[in-house]
């Protein structure tokens, strides 16, 4: 065969990350317990089946381990031992957390985000239903485009980079498996360096969270005082 060429691929586009500005707008418009999900994948980088894995026994002295992931109905360890260590909880995401705790009972361990349609045994929450009927709808109205759960994890590697955040300790937050063994020797000052950047995130956090205006209250005038501001006034030459 001559004159036969095999076309040319589409370039796969670019995998998107979401900037803090989106991630706080998307929290404040989401409910309940939307934007608790969307906080810990924003603010923790963590997987989607970590999510759905994610305990409350795990949860403890300002940090989660994270120890498991749920895919469909099977619940597995976490992809590498890396993937096995504690992530700094910033204060946004931990008064989103204490919040949705209290709304569902104040429980000390199980699952974090559970099903709401079963009652009588503890099913971790569906994330694809969640995003159907909760979020997508939500993000339409706010004209924000759904990028997917892992543009979450993107977004957070990315507005650390771009708060000065060393690449080693980048790293160890999203607790990848391709650490090198210097990278390895580093661990103790990875964890202290790690609680340093997720603190300078929850100072930028704090300074992209939309802000409500309040409304002043109308003025009230008195008859007379009506009477007076809408009197012509004439200059007296």
């Amino acid at each position: 065969m001559q004159d036969v060429s095999i076309p040319k691929s589409r370039p796969a586009g670019q995998p998107y990350a979401y900037s803090l500005e989106e991630m706080t707008k998307m929290i404040s418009i989401l409910p309940q317990p939307a934007a608790t999900v969307v906080a810990t994948a924003a603010f923790m980088g963590m997987r989607k089946g970590e999510i759905r894995g994610f305990l409350w026994e795990n949860y403890h002295d300002d940090a989660i381990w994270v120890t498991q992931s749920v895919w469909e109905r099977f619940v597995t360890e976490s992809k590498t031992q890396q993937s096995i260590s504690a992530i700094p909880v910033i204060r946004p995401l931990a008064q989103l957390l204490q919040k949705h705790r209290e709304a569902t009972g104040n429980p000390q361990a199980g699952f974090v985000f559970q099903s709401r349609n079963y009652k009588h045994k503890a099913v971790p929450l569906a994330p694809n239903s969640l995003l159907k009927w909760h979020i997508k709808p939500k993000l339409l109205e706010a004209k924000i485009v759904w990028r997917g759960w892992h543009a979450f994890r993107r977004g957070l590697a990315t507005n650390l980079y771009r708060l000065g955040v060393p690449d080693k300790t980048i790293q160890a937050i999203l607790r990848h498996s391709n650490l090198s063994t210097t990278m390895n020797s580093y661990v103790k000052s990875v964890a202290t360096d790690a609680v340093a950047a997720m603190r300078t995130f929850e100072a930028a956090c704090r300074k992209n969270a939309p802000r409500r205006v309040a409304r002043k209250p109308p003025i009230r005038r008195t008859q007379g005082e009506q009477c007076t501001s809408n009197t012509p006034h004439f200059k007296v030459g």
